[in-house]
């Protein structure tokens, strides 16, 4: 996700605290072989307080308390010892040896037995009980939520900070503090908080949050951060089989499929808060998969979770993240009802694993208080809001946020917002700010208005030759009720200019009444896609592609106007109506929309020919996106980078002789998409277009299959076609792609450390072309139709250097086709965890 790229980029490229500490130890676990002992429990003698060592052996654990010594202990080693002659103890070397005597003590090395283990016991009870604990005891649930979200370049040293990147900013050096969980010193660049009343209905399986307050510093109103802390910080449940974190599925530790993914050992069991618990260790079975190490304390009676620490094995499958850090308490109440009170996550986002290798933490801390149960709320009070934005939540004063927030800030986190605000005043900061968004953005900010997108400024195809694009949009802030965009394009070939220009004005911003239109005259590669919308400043990626499979001058001059008005009633259900009138002819002298207004006969053998379209229409669609997140109230909004299903229909009706348009038809079009997260197997996306034309239409009106002719995969393509190499007036695909996010290759000890993900699919399509659409052909294009139904499967290896994606793809049938392309080899880049 190049979107997600660019933030972790904005804040290593923009400037790459918490409380003290009275105990810190670093180290790393040794057998007396000097190898490395992986998932090794360390803990304070005499506390709770523990960690569990990475695979390499390493760990760190830091305290408000101050111990004296510290107990190491591994499966099939003898326990150890240390004493800490010093509060703060870094990089000990621990060297654990094997038991001298072993009578009456069970060991379990590798992989633990499934057979006679008591924590598998425990677990099994766990999943007995999961649904009769905490907020699922009730009917209703409501409660008091705070959250602080914050992100901090970490690993910070000296030569860092004489870097000539931060000349004009030291003075943010004297905020470096350590990290409790690894041990590292970080920078604060970025500080959110909330305050809000959650609400929720076991019955109706709804919930609602209510935000009351909202407070940021270091880089507010950016959209895009904002959209990407959304989404980085979703909900979970640590109850669940599979916990969704940057788009992937991990395994929890709870899973009831746990006992084929992890290893579990009861390690201790103590009083916690009054309450017996046991002490349960988990760790990986197997290296790469998308799994956690780490251990809990569970109730003896109610086998409800008390406190679960996890940190993500450094050899999963995740690209850009180096660590992820979970920690949640659970707080009694009535005796025997567990509540999440306190929830804390951190992720080390970097380019690389290495341990010294530099990036950015992300933290979020969420705590909860004040609960009451079986309040009853009517329906409607869950049904979510469509544009709703109240300003007041994010002006509140000082003296409302020292008065609730649920805990007080310390002094370093005090210093952080008057450190960024400050920050953001320096000029050399706003330049490195401003370089960053350009390349995340697309566009160059000026004041009220952007310009670009950038990376459209260079184009080519057959008939321009060389394209030179420049436009720009208004841009007063993130919640604009109205925008304007535009652009020209020159072409170096035909030497013609091209322009489009486009508005929208929400009149509504309870229901996003929009009302929209414009024009655009411009040359484009029609057919690229099935199922499309009305966007007026809308062009395919086939019309300037820079390098193409074959000739790409099948191109069309297209003047086309559009008026829209549309609305959002629920949310996520849009509906609109428009209007439109478009011209359409060959931009080539090799390709030819040519039809017959009267068909050849015996009186006029060569019929009547007609080169140009025009036609009006109006069309009504309905997109519905359950599940879809967006960020922003303006005209315009971001989606949040996460998958959810897409429903769209589009009803067309062609009008004949409204302003000279040439043609009467109906057009009828559904596109569907969904995306199933099929836990650790990976992903898949099932897409299904369907669409009938009614009417007698040539064949700048037909639905064209569409083809790729670039080197580079292109979603609701098909890889092995070429543009116009079929024809329909209608169609059914259904396409299948299935990304299994390395989990066979990880498999394979020769491959585990390349992260290479596999993705296996296939496309198909029926199609058919009416006599009378046949007819009326006078473009010299044969029309082929995959009435016996086309299809082509792929095959294809992503992730190659975290950035690259490589397809295979082979033709199923229609081989014998004149230049049929059998086989094919597509690539892409993309940015993904």
């Amino acid at each position: 996700m190049r979107k997600q790229l660019f933030i972790y980029l904005y804040f290593i490229i923009a400037i790459s605290a918490g409380v003290v500490a009275q105990t810190k130890v670093s180290g790393v676990v040794y057998d007396q072989t000097n190898v490395p002992i992986p998932f090794a429990n360390v803990a304070f003698q005499g506390s709770s307080i523990g960690t569990v060592s990475n695979e390499d052996g390493r760990f760190y654990l830091e305290t408000n308390q101050d111990f004296s010594n510290l107990v190491v202990s591994s499966a099939g080693f003898s326990d150890k010892i240390i004493t800490l002659e010093k509060s703060v103890s870094y990089n000990l070397k621990v060297v654990l040896s094997e038991p001298e005597v072993l009578n009456e003590v069970f060991i379990y090395t590798g992989k633990t037995s499934k057979k006679d283990n008591p924590a598998l016991d425990i677990l099994r009870k766990i999943w007995a009980h999961k649904r009769k604990n905490g907020l699922y005891l009730f009917n209703q649930y409501q409660m008091e939520k705070y959250e602080k979200v914050e992100f901090d370049m970490n690993t910070i040293d000296s030569a860092f900070m004489k870097n000539k990147l931060f000349k004009g900013m030291e003075f943010i050096f004297n905020h470096v503090d350590t990290s409790s969980v690894t041990g590292k010193t970080y920078l604060p660049i970025f500080i959110n908080e909330s305050l809000s009343e959650v609400y929720g209905d076991n019955v109706l399986k709804k919930t609602k949050e209510n935000v009351k307050a909202n407070k940021t510093s270091g880089f507010e109103g950016n959209q895009q951060i904002l959209a990407f802390v959304k989404d980085l910080y979703a909900d979970y449940n640590i109850y669940n089989n599979h916990l969704k974190f940057f788009d992937k599925s991990f395994t929890s530790p709870l899973s009831t499929t746990g006992i084929d993914v992890y290893n579990y050992i009861l390690r201790d069991s103590a009083y916690i808060d009054n309450k017996w618990c046991f002490n349960i260790v988990f760790y990986p079975r197997r290296k790469n998969e998308l799994t956690f190490k780490g251990d809990f304390w569970v109730n003896d009676t109610t086998f409800a979770i008390k406190k679960i620490n996890m940190a993500v094995t450094k050899s999963a499958n995740i690209n850009w993240v180096k660590d992820i850090y979970i920690e949640q308490e659970f707080e009694v109440e009535n005796d025997s009802v567990f509540l999440l009170t306190r929830d804390y996550m951190m992720s080390d986002f970097a380019l690389k694993k290495k341990e010294e290798s530099k990036g950015v933490y992300g933290k979020r801390t969420t705590l909860f208080r004040n609960h009451q149960f079986n309040v009853e709320k009517p329906a409607d009070f869950y049904r979510e809001k469509v544009n709703y934005i109240d300003n007041e939540v994010y002006q509140k004063s000082n003296e409302y946020w020292e008065a609730n927030r649920f805990e007080k800030l310390n002094k370093d986190e005090q210093g952080i917002y008057k450190m960024l605000d400050t920050l953001q005043t320096v000029k050399r900061f706003k330049q490195l700010y401003s370089l960053v968004s350009i390349l995340g953005s697309g566009y160059v900010e000026f004041p009220n208005f952007d310009y670009g997108p950038i990376f459209s400024t260079f184009g080519y195809n057959e008939v321009e030759g060389i394209r030179l694009r420049a436009g720009g949009r208004t841009y007063f802030g993130p919640n604009d009720p109205w925008r304007i965009q535009a652009y020209t394009a020159y072409g170096f070939n035909d030497n013609k200019f091209k322009y489009g220009l486009s508005g929208k004005w929400m009149i509504d911003k309870k229901k996003r009444l929009i009302i929209s239109g414009g024009n655009r005259r411009d040359i484009e590669q029609i057919g690229a896609s099935l199922t499309t919308t009305n966007d007026v400043l809308g062009r395919s990626f086939a019309s300037s592609s820079l390098f193409t499979v074959g000739s790409n001058g099948k191109l069309t001059n297209i003047n086309l106007s559009h008026a829209a008005i549309e609305i959002e009633p629920v949310k996520n259900l849009t509906f609109q109506l428009g209007l439109s009138y478009r011209t359409l002819e060959s931009a080539s002298d090799t390709f030819s929309l040519d039809y017959y207004t009267t068909l050849p006969d015996a009186t006029n053998p060569n019929g009547v020919v007609e080169s140009e379209v025009k036609q009006s229409e109006a069309n009504l669609q309905i997109e519905f996106t359950p599940n879809r997140k967006t960020i922003g109230f303006g005209v315009e909004r971001t989606d949040v980078d996460s998958p959810y299903a897409r429903f769209f229909v589009n009803y067309s009706h062609g009008f004949k002789g409204v302003l000279n348009s040439d043609f009467k038809y109906d057009k009828l079009q559904l596109y569907y998409k969904q995306p199933i997260i099929i836990g650790p197997l990976g992903r898949s996306d099932l897409i299904l277009e369907t669409g009938k034309t009614f009417g007698t239409i040539p064949l700048g009106l037909l639905s064209i299959i569409p083809g790729n002719q670039s080197y580079f995969t292109i979603e609701n393509t098909f890889s092995n076609l070429s543009y116009y190499e079929f024809v329909s007036d209608e169609y059914v695909t259904l396409q299948w792609e299935h990304n299994f996010g390395g989990r066979l290759f990880g498999r394979i000890p020769f491959m585990r450390k390349l992260n290479w993900r596999e993705i296996v699919g296939i496309k198909s399509v029926y199609g058919h072309v009416s006599d009378a659409n046949r007819a009326i052909n006078a473009s010299g294009l044969v029309y082929n139709s995959p009435e016996d139904v086309y299809w082509e499967y792929n095959a294809g290896i992503g992730n190659i250097f975290k950035v690259f994606r490589i397809d295979f793809s082979w033709r199923g049938n229609y081989r014998e086709m004149p230049d049929a392309n059998k086989f094919a080899v597509k690539g892409s880049f993309g940015f993904y965890f």
